[in-house]
């Protein structure tokens, strides 16, 4: 569901193109680290407009989709 949006940030940070982002693609092989993932989810929120506050590790791109999925599903409740 924000796997596009994650995609092209991250590809924006790192340089790399937004085809080679899967779902399955780590963090670490992208190249981030946690300093870059804090700012990343610091621009994440500005292009999709609502507070991630990250209370857990997520490895890949589909760890943080879930993630921001589940915290949504959970403030509509």
């Amino acid at each position: 569901m924000y796997f596009d949006a994650i995609a092209k940030i991250v590809a924006e940070r790192t340089g790399c193109d937004v085809a080679d982002i899967k779902p399955e693609s780590k963090f670490s092989e992208l190249g981030i680290d946690s300093l870059d993932t804090v700012e990343l989810l610091m621009s994440l929120e500005d292009e999709i407009g609502i507070e991630i506050e990250l209370d857990r590790k997520v490895e890949t791109i589909d760890d943080l989709d879930k993630f921001i999925q589940s915290k949504q599903e959970n403030a509509n409740d």
